[in-house]
């Protein structure tokens, strides 16, 4: 018997690995300290969790439609309101399993084979891979840090060539933490949308983003292109990782194609954390979720702090999620053997540069700062006696 071609070719994810590596170290006693992986250790907000308890409560829970339950969908569509000034129709919302369910559906929907796709490089692995899985062609453009590992208009229409469908972008972004900046993403929408092609915004992380000292709120790229296809989800801002749940704001014309491909692929969102979320938008929760919004920029800084004692380089500071992209190059080791030893020796867990493309894979990594500052301060020490 034999595989299909897709199944042969597809990459793994080598976060994952270091993660699976990382359990079996502490299954045998070892006290490892994760910064590999971008899952906050605050968990569900107090309200959500109540809320989950009651849905449980022994009550039916009955698939809900497709595209999700009317009132957390007209909730999302509050949420672009009330925090960025910007009117969603609820009926253009999906909510689907996790935000990865949506960047499927969506490229599902608009790429072909022989389809191109640009993206960055760096940029999170499995949007490369969600491309190639419909036939697509991943066309990744390296960065730098000039600008900030993102995407620009000239580095587009460079990329660009008659099969070009869509570009992907991120931001922030997973892996270095960065946003583009309003003017640069809005040029990049206007040149692809001039030419016919889709525009698809991961803004998973938007909600983390810093805020300016004007205190304004980094927007949504719907606030300038109001027919871009923007994915979000629930287990960053809101913390609710496990629970498997994201959404995705669609234009009119995707939104039929979307629910069709939905209908035939996850059925709907789980019941249970649908009913939770909706505990989401309430002021108590989003008042929880600032407070951690600004603790992980403490974490951030002593991450920052004690990368720089360590002698590693971090070329662009982040400014959203909550990664650092290092470059360790000035150690002597690649990044994989960098993490390798990091995590066998040190017993600190972080992801090599492979995942996240070719430009940066032998001399970045990411650390995360999901962790405790405590947790961060001792890794941080560790990593120090271990390049000593």
């Amino acid at each position: 018997m034999k595989l299909s071609h897709r199944a042969a070719r597809i990459e793994p994810f080598h976060a994952m690995a270091f993660g699976e590596r990382a359990a079996h170290l502490e299954a045998q006693g070892h006290r490892v300290i994760r910064l590999g992986l971008g899952e906050p250790d605050f968990g569900a907000p107090p309200a959500v969790l109540a809320a989950a308890r009651e849905a449980m409560d022994g009550r039916p829970l009955p698939y809900t439609p497709a595209l999700g339950l009317p009132t957390l969908r007209e909730a999302i569509a509050g949420f672009y309101d009330d925090r960025h000034d910007v009117v969603v129709d609820p009926a253009r919302v999906a909510v689907t399993v996790g935000a990865s369910t949506a960047l499927q559906l969506a490229l599902a929907a608009i790429v072909d084979p022989g389809d191109e796709v640009v993206l960055a490089d760096p940029s999170y692995p499995c949007n490369r891979q969600l491309v190639e899985l419909f036939g697509g062609r991943a066309v990744t453009v390296p960065t730098t840090p000039e600008s900030r590992y993102q995407l620009t208009r000239g580095d587009v229409e460079r990329a660009w060539t008659e099969r070009t469908a869509a570009v992907m972008v991120a931001t922030p972004a997973n892996p270095t933490g960065t946003t583009i900046p309003a003017s640069e993403l809005a040029a990049i929408c206007d040149l692809a949308r001039s030419r016919g092609a889709w525009r698809l915004v991961d803004e998973i992380y938007l909600d983390l983003a810093d805020v300016s000292d004007a205190g304004i709120r980094p927007r949504t790229a719907l606030a300038h292109d109001p027919d871009a296809i923007v994915v979000n989800s629930f287990s960053k801002f809101f913390g609710m990782t496990g629970w498997r749940l994201g959404w995705c704001v669609l234009p009119e014309e995707l939104v039929g194609p979307f629910e069709r491909l939905a209908m035939n692929s996850f059925l709907c969102a789980p019941t249970p954390a649908q009913l939770a979320a909706l505990a989401c938008f309430t002021p108590e929760t989003l008042a929880v979720c600032e407070e951690r919004r600004l603790e992980l920029l403490a974490r951030r800084a002593v991450l920052l702090d004690g990368i720089a004692a360590l002698g590693l380089s971090v070329p662009v500071a982040p400014d959203g999620a909550f990664y650092v992209y290092a470059d360790v190059s000035s150690m002597g080791l690649d990044a994989w053997e960098f993490c390798r030893r990091a995590l066998e020796e040190a017993h600190v867990s972080i992801t090599p540069g492979r995942d996240f493309g070719v430009a940066t894979a032998d001399t970045h990594v990411r650390f995360s700062y999901t962790a405790s500052r405590a947790d961060i301060a001792e890794a941080l020490e560790r990593l120090g006696r271990l390049l000593r």
